[in-house]
């Protein structure tokens, strides 16, 4: 993509997703994601109802009268974005192909981020990590984010979730929350995404299109592959291969919505051609409660 029409997008993207999380995601994403605990704020003088486990011992001994230590949620996060960037986001028959829903999702949670005073970092994998932007504030930041996500380009285009989440176990340190942003068109990722969120709070985002539900009826199509490039025939026409189709998506998303229950993974059905806002805070008022 040239440079100018590169920033013109970014620009566009930056206008829409900022806006989205500054009105409608503030208080949904501040309430959804929690801080890493209690943090020590001050101490006072204790009153009746105050629980006794808070006295404050040493400033007590020094006043002679009892005084409790004030705590407070410690509500900076490190948040992490993890991109599925292989073959299969380039597929699209609606309003959006599947990478361009991803790309708004993921500027939206980014400037939702920087909002809260949280550091973002990403993650780009297809079925090796592609690329790995680690964790900052800042605007100049979430620029970055943007740009690499409308105009990165894989080396691979194959999936591998299981070596991404590893991945993320392994080079994130501390707890975070981490979006998995993905259609999840992949199998025995299941034990990875587990562990993955015994040490962090994982939430699944998975995109898909309309078209992978359901073949219309218009005759003999050609298709490809998009992770192995591989060409074929489909005679739409047929019910036996539409119904076939339908038989192997039902089997795919039952595979994943039956693995993200086991893991203990938030997870948000997300269509190109449906509004991710409605999702989106869907999800958050979930987690708020």
């Amino acid at each position: 993509m040239e440079t100018s029409e590169l920033l013109k997008r970014v620009r566009q993207i930056e206008i829409k997703t900022r806006g989205l999380s500054r009105n409608i995601f503030a208080g949904e994403y501040h309430s959804a994601f929690k801080g890493r605990g209690m943090t020590f704020s001050e101490v006072r003088e204790y009153q009746y109802g105050d629980d006794i486990r808070n006295i404050d011992w040493n400033v007590t001994a020094r006043y002679n009268e009892p005084y409790v230590k004030l705590f407070e949620e410690e509500r900076e996060l490190t948040v992490m974005l993890m991109i599925d960037v292989s073959g299969s986001r380039e597929f699209g028959t609606m309003s959006k192909l599947k990478k361009n829903q991803i790309t708004e999702i993921a500027a939206v949670l980014a400037f939702s981020a920087i909002q809260n005073n949280d550091k973002i970092g990403v993650i780009f994998f297809s079925d090796k990590i592609e690329k790995f932007i680690p964790p900052k504030k800042g605007k100049s930041h979430i620029l970055r984010i943007i740009r690499e996500l409308i105009d990165f380009k894989p080396e691979h285009r194959n999936t591998d979730i299981t070596s991404a989440l590893r991945y993320l176990t392994n080079v994130i340190k501390k707890r975070c929350t981490t979006f998995v942003i993905s259609d999840f068109i992949d199998e025995g990722y299941e034990n990875a995404l587990t562990i993955a969120n015994k040490k962090h709070d994982v939430v699944a985002l998975k995109i898909y299109d309309k078209r992978e539900e359901e073949i219309p009826s218009i005759g003999l199509i050609k298709v490809k592959d998009a992770e192995t490039g591989a060409y074929s025939w489909i005679d739409t026409s047929n019910k036996k291969v539409r119904e076939s189709h339908s038989k192997w998506w039902k089997q795919k998303n039952d595979l994943a919505t039956d693995i993200f229950k086991r893991s203990g993974v938030d997870v948000a059905n997300i269509r190109t051609d449906q509004d991710y806002v409605r999702s989106l805070i869907s999800l958050f008022k979930r987690r708020g409660h």
